[in-house]
């Protein structure tokens, strides 16, 4: 196999953060090195932003391997790993000084971690556990994980601290087991079961009731489908004032979910009607995935090993990129016809 790297165009297409987080992962699982070049090109503030410095750095550290061009506004690396993660370390402590998204973090380091042959541990201290641009830890956990979890993976995440935008100062414990992925067919979701609310706020904004009012927003929409529901409060000690609501709805065969956050004069009644808004959206796409993880899960079904299929509730330009980017590492292709995304190698 060639040593050369593969060249990577972070500016295609949706050229977010993505490109590089999937490319670094494969680079890892395939033991093919690769150089990413026009990082957030079309951004605001282009170049590595610290999220996406931690997260290929830690997963350097982790497969021990060789990384060039990885500072803060850099706008091209490359990240070359060894053949194998067997000499990697157990444990990853990740400390994060401003309110970067620890789920965009584990995005990177999840793949590679379950392939590897033995646990992994990561800490994280700082970071946000909910912040905007990323998906919330509880979508992460209650829905992504759960779908993963079909698929052979096993991944456990106790937060212990939340943490908002503009400070962070989250505390999160992530255990990664070792898994063999299996394929999927997830093209009937069943009927729904159960729609779960978990509505969360900052303990200063207890007196305000604003978890239970984003709540009263999502009834507002859903009460009058008369759908069963489950409901959790939580209120957080937290380093800067926040609020983060996450809607799964369980069906017998799968998870559809949505988040939304408050912020500074929004009324937190209609961060609930949003979040119940997009996931009626996202039930009345009659697909088995929501937008969030359709694209997020492609790379499992590209090393699932057979062929898989799913149907999504929407083809996203997330979902495009990490198709090119993925097929760039492995070998075999996706098929798009519909709303149905297929892999076969």
């Amino acid at each position: 196999m060639s040593n050369q790297p593969i060249e990577i165009d972070g500016s295609y297409l949706e050229g977010g953060g993505q490109i590089l987080r999937t490319a670094c992962s494969l680079s890892v699982v395939t033991g093919r090195p690769c150089r990413v070049f026009n990082i957030r090109k079309g951004r605001p503030n282009p170049g590595l932003a610290p999220q996406h410095l931690l997260g290929i750095q830690a997963l350097a550290k982790l497969s021990n391997a060789d990384l060039e061009g990885d500072s803060l506004g850099s706008e091209e690396i490359v990240f070359s790993p060894p053949e194998s993660v067997e000499s990697g370390p157990k444990d990853i402590q990740i400390k994060i000084d401003t309110a970067g998204s620890i789920t965009l973090v584990l995005q990177t380091l999840i793949l590679p971690a379950l392939l590897s042959p033995q646990p992994l541990k990561i800490t994280f201290e700082g970071g946000a556990t909910d912040t905007f641009f990323s998906p919330t830890i509880d979508y992460f956990k209650h829905c992504f994980l759960k779908i993963l979890e079909k698929m052979g993976g096993k991944i456990e995440i106790n937060v212990i601290k939340r943490g908002y935008y503009p400070e962070g100062g989250a505390k999160a414990e992530v255990s990664v087991f070792p898994s063999k992925l299996k394929n999927i067919n997830l093209t009937e979701r069943g009927n729904l079961e159960k729609i779960i609310i978990i509505s969360g706020a900052s303990e200063v904004l207890k007196d305000k009731k604003v978890a239970e009012r984003q709540i009263a927003g999502v009834r507002e929409i859903l009460g009058k489908l008369n759908l069963p529901t489950g409901e959790n409060v939580e209120y957080h000690k937290t380093q800067s004032p926040g609020s983060n609501l996450c809607l799964v709805g369980k069906f017998e065969k799968t998870l559809l979910g949505t988040d939304n956050l408050g912020k500074l004069g929004k009324r937190a009644e209609d961060v609930g009607k949003e979040a119940a808004l997009e996931l009626l959206k996202e039930q009345k796409s009659g697909a088995c995935l929501d937008k969030h993880s359709s694209d997020q899960i492609l790379p499992y079904l590209a090393l699932a090993g057979e062929k898989s299929q799913v149907s999504v509730s929407e083809i996203t330009n997330h979902c495009r990129t990490n198709i090119w980017v993925i097929e760039k590492f492995i070998k075999g292709k996706f098929k798009i016809e519909g709303n149905l995304i297929s892999f076969e190698d």
